[in-house]
């Protein structure tokens, strides 16, 4: 099917946001750091590496699963489904979403964007004002955050995310949003290879290995941030501390724009190849 005036926009859009994204130079600090990271990992012996990795890809797993099967989550769904029915009455499934025009899908993912985006600068300045029970809470907090937003993201524009394919497709789509931006290339062009060999099955056949050394980057800057926090902590303005809140705020904020973006943009791209290649 040929695309619309307007969807061949987007899809420019989308083609420009790429090229960027595969033009990104790191910085030599950027690069200092990587190598830092990956010799100081390669002191632990390689079984004890896997073990590691092994264990932080099943917690992701468990908590999709968990957050997908949330009341929290089907009450989301339910919501995403009233929306559309304000553009069209007869939708009555996730799937039927894709009838609509690129704008009005655009529109329904922004909702839940805003919404999450919100959600992460609360829950980050919350965890800034430095008790160890909120500090040790954020990481699955935010965590759960952005994978709720991305599963919201891929309902949006019509993808269900509960076979095992559509799970895999949204838990890779969040791991390379949380990767650092000179490594989402490598996330992008791995997702766009899935959907070329998997494309419309119900089981995943590709790579289902999603933690590395490189995605600890972001694990270690919460680190920094718990640090920072607890070290302005005591500085306080009318008796709170207004720095603390926000780091807190402002890195969680970041980190769910940072994924959000690169959701966005990965849905969006999925939807118009789909109308491309409808008969």
């Amino acid at each position: 099917m040929t695309l619309s005036s307007r969807e061949k926009v987007i899809k420019q859009e989308l083609l420009d946001w790429e090229n960027e994204l595969f033009s990104y130079e790191p910085t030599d600090l950027e690069m200092l750091y990587e190598k830092g990271m990956e010799n100081s990992f390669s002191l632990l012996p390689e079984e004890a590496q896997k073990q590691i990795f092994t264990k932080l890809d099943t917690w992701l797993f468990h908590l999709h699963a968990l957050v997908q099967s949330s009341q929290f989550q089907l009450d989301a769904r339910e919501r995403i489904l009233s929306s559309a029915r304000v553009f069209n009455q007869e939708i009555q499934s996730i799937q039927d979403l894709k009838v609509l025009s690129i704008d009005q899908l655009r529109f329904i993912a922004d909702q839940q964007i805003s919404r999450h985006r919100l959600y992460s600068f609360a829950q980050g300045g919350i965890s800034g004002m430095g008790g160890a029970l909120l500090l040790g809470s954020d990481l699955p907090v935010i965590t759960v955050i952005n994978l709720r937003m991305v599963q919201l993201i891929a309902m949006s524009y019509g993808f269900e995310v509960n076979t095992p394919y559509e799970m895999m497709i949204s838990l890779k789509v969040f791991h390379a949003g949380t990767l650092p931006k000179r490594l989402q290339k490598y996330g992008w062009e791995e997702l766009l290879q899935d959907l070329e060999a998997n494309e419309d099955t119900y089981f995943y056949e590709g790579k289902d290995e999603l933690t590395n050394i490189s995605w600890l980057e972001q694990p270690l800057k919460h680190i920094l941030k718990a640090i920072a926090i607890m070290t302005f902590r005591k500085k306080k303005l009318q008796g709170l501390p207004i720095v603390s809140i926000a780091i807190g705020a402002g890195s969680n904020y970041q980190l769910t724009r940072k994924v959000s973006e690169f959701a966005h943009k990965f849905y969006q791209y999925r939807y118009l190849e789909g109308k491309e290649k409808e008969i």
